[in-house]
């Protein structure tokens, strides 16, 4: 291994010297090395963790050598441009801290953020045509809602179609030309933002070569092209992006040692095999790259039960699987394409599945040299360079003819590297995330509680809002308290029990109207002086706190432990005269003007409306789930729920019901729409046809609770319900998120 791994490095140095790279792997591990002496969590992912040297360096945390990673797919002499290196980064101030230390280093003029074109697509362009046209907002607003943003479309996914459902006549000559503008915008420059996180850099002169704007952010400079220019004048680019759950994995190696005396290393996790068991039964709400539907539907059936399974895992549930029909016969125990290939396919069992392998395959079965594979990679990554493929294809079979391929397993290999090279991973970018998927399970089994803080301190991010995320720690155990002005911080905390469990406290930041600095301002005077005696006492002590604030913490229930208040209606009485301005007397005399809460005449919130204010206020609630108070209405329908669906058998009738808590309609699950519903018990997926959608079309993309029947699928522990019918169910709660993929 010690003489591979020599080699390897010699090999990567002798090419980084010949194209003179060497000071771009410096500009990178300069900024790796401050990030690590000021505590940021930082990693290298993509193609350059197919590098020795990146790895030597510590700029990626995946070992290449070990995992026989292709340096050619990270770097060629033929290429002709620089290295692309991303760094992963906690999102917010981490990652600004990074940024700011890059304009530091190369100075104003040495240092930017690229540009991105934004362009209109179907709801600007229809909004942006109809504001010209002089159309009302309300007709403008049906109309923008209605517009199709899924992923696929359908034949009536069109823009005429969305005009007629908005109720317009697309005859008429004035909407007609509303229609015909609305479709020719699409597509065209709107105005420049911010790329996510792509910085240029030279030695201080950008501005003689690009040129530069102030970003709306203080701090910031911009180039007015974007990356894909930048690239094309050979300016080094570095890729700084932040990743929410780097951020939550940062909070983890902080809460884990202070509330469970653990000390962790991400370098030196160990495999575990709850985790790998947790990972079996799709128990992965939260969990990083392998909580969506689609991978909770795969996971019970590819039972990962090592790192390698769970970089295979990450890798399979994306497009190029699917389109290249890999996805049934992984599931189906495959055969390898050709005898030639069974050394490059081995590890995945005869299933090509990443760019690297494809890149191989070119090489064993056609001759190619590194760099020749490579360049087929990008022709057919490449949408407008069909001479270009044409040219590379004749090759790839003129090789595998000479090495006596038969024009069929021709065909098939074609086909694979045809859909592998345009949406296929690379090895080493599912390496690397599949170490970030598996610290986030291995937190989420072992430390609960801090990794739903964590979670919980960095929204938004994920598949699931913190809703969702809250009633699943809630049902793996965890005891979630309310805001509360007698003990919360802004963020959410950890908190130690009587009886040795720990338990979480959600922040005054899930308040919805609460400013940080009103937050901070109360915090700070509870440490200073004591927890709170009144409302009055609150008013008097946190000034900052305005009327609006206050009647929110009041609505919530976070006043209910100050003295002299009982429940969240008495807390809004006291609020209201409170929140009034009274002499300089009474002022200091508070308890004189105080009521009696035993005697006041309101009564409490029942229970719909404390859910109803919890949702309204904080969006979410850590009482029961609205669909707990239901359920013995539905059990006399014979609705089940998330966890009974699981006790029934395959191809049985069913009715269940429950919030929608995703939506989604992949481009290559042609037009079939796929919810995911949530009840007190779990998780419930359902799967809409083109035809059911077309039928129930507003139900499907606006309705927040559903009852659903049809045939239920129950097969190797995954669980859908097939919809022949939709309805609406009538919850009395107001603003609930969902997330949906378009």
């Amino acid at each position: 291994m010690l003489n591979r791994a020599k080699k390897q490095v010699e090999k990567e140095l002798a090419l980084i010297a010949k194209l003179g790279f060497a000071g771009y792997f410096l500009i990178v591990w300069d900024i790796v090395e401050y990030c690590k002496r000021n505590n940021i969590l930082i990693q290298g992912r993509g193609s350059a963790a197919n590098s020795a040297v990146c790895y030597a360096l510590e700029i990626t945390a995946i070992d290449p050598v070990g995992m026989e990673l292709l340096f050619e797919r990270f770097l060629s002499e033929s290429r002709g441009e620089w290295p692309d290196i991303d760094l992963d980064l906690p999102s917010e101030e981490k990652r600004e801290q990074a940024i700011q230390y890059v304009y530091q280093r190369y100075g104003e003029l040495g240092a930017a953020m690229t540009a991105n074109v934004i362009t209109y697509r179907g709801k600007s362009a229809a909004r942006e045509v109809g504001k010209a046209l002089g159309f009302d907002q309300e007709s403008l607003g049906r109309l923008s809602s209605l517009v199709s943003h899924w992923e696929w479309r359908g034949k009536t996914d069109t823009m005429a179609h969305s005009f007629s459902n908005a109720g317009f006549d697309i005859e008429h000559p004035r909407i007609a030309k509303y229609l015909e503008l609305s479709m020719r915008i699409q597509g065209l420059p709107r105005h420049l933002g911010q790329h996510s996180g792509g910085m240029v850099i030279c030695q201080g002169q950008l501005n003689q070569v690009v040129p530069l704007e102030r970003a709306s952010m203080p701090g910031r400079t911009v180039v007015q092209w974007d990356k894909e220019d930048c690239a094309d004048l050979g300016i080094i680019k570095v890729d700084l992006l932040g990743l929410g759950m780097m951020a939550v994995l940062k909070d983890c190696l902080e809460l884990i040692p202070q509330h469970y005396g653990d000390q962790v290393d991400l370098a030196q996790l160990p495999e575990d095999d709850d985790v790998y068991r947790t990972l079996q039964e799709a128990d992965t709400v939260g969990m990083f790259q392998i909580e969506s539907r689609a991978q909770m539907a795969s996971l019970p059936r590819n039972k990962p039960k090592k790192f390698y399974d769970l970089v295979v895992q990450v890798a399979i549930i994306r497009p190029g699987p699917i389109v290249g029909q890999m996805m049934n016969p992984w599931k189906e125990k495959p055969t390898c394409p050709h005898p030639l290939l069974e050394e490059v396919l081995k590890r995945t069992l005869g299933v090509p599945l990443f760019q690297e392998q494809l890149l191989r395959m070119a090489m064993v079965v056609a001759n190619f040299s590194g760099a020749q594979a490579d360049e087929l990679r990008r022709a057919v990554g490449m949408r407008r360079s069909w001479e270009r493929m044409k040219s590379l294809e004749g090759k790839l079979r003129e090789g595998m003819t000479a090495n006596n391929i038969d024009p069929a397993t021709q065909d098939n290999i074609v086909q694979n590297i045809s859909s592998f090279a345009l949406y296929g991973f690379p090895e080493s970018h599912a390496a690397s995330f599949a170490l970030l998927a598996y610290a986030s399970a291995y937190f989420k089994v072992k430390y609960l509680a801090a990794f739903t803080c964590a979670i919980l301190n960095n929204q938004p991010m994920g598949f699931y809002s913190p809703a969702v995320l809250v009633k699943d720690a809630q049902r793996h155990g965890l005891r979630v308290k309310p805001i509360d002005v007698q003990i919360s911080d802004w963020p959410c905390t950890v908190e130690h029990e009587l009886d040795g469990s720990l338990s979480l406290r959600m922040g005054l930041g899930y308040a919805r109207q609460m400013r940080r600095q009103s937050a901070e301002a109360l915090v700070q005077s509870r440490i200073q002086d004591g927890s709170f005696l009144s409302a009055e006492d609150l008013a008097l002590r946190v000034p900052l706190l305005n009327k609006r604030e206050f009647t929110t913490l009041a609505h919530i229930g976070a006043l209910n432990k100050v003295a002299g208040i009982t429940h969240r209606r008495d807390a809004l009485w006291q609020v209201e005269r409170a929140g009034k301005l009274e002499g300089p007397l009474l002022r200091q005399q508070g308890e004189w003007l105080q009521d009696d809460s035993e005697t006041s005449p309101l009564h409490r919130m029942n229970t719909e409306e404390r859910l109803i204010a919890d949702y309204m206020e904080t969006g979410l609630t850590v009482g029961r789930h609205p669909m707990y108070y239901r359920r013995p209405e539905l059990r006399r329908g014979n609705i089940l729920s998330a966890q009974e669906l699981r006790t029934r058998m395959d191809g049985e009738f069913v009715r269940t019901a429950g919030y929608v808590i995703a939506r989604q309609r992949p481009g290559t699950a042609k037009g079939f729409i796929f919810l995911s519903m949530e009840d007190e018990t779990g998780i419930a997926n359902v799967i809409v046809t083109p035809d059911v959608y077309e039928r129930n079309r507003l139900l499907v993309r606006r309705s927040k609770f559903l009852m659903v029947e049809g045939l239920l699928q129950n097969q190797d522990g995954v669980v859908h319900v097939k919809a022949a019918k939709l309805a609406t169910l009538s919850v009395n709660v107001p603003k609930i998120d969902s997330h949906d993929f378009h």
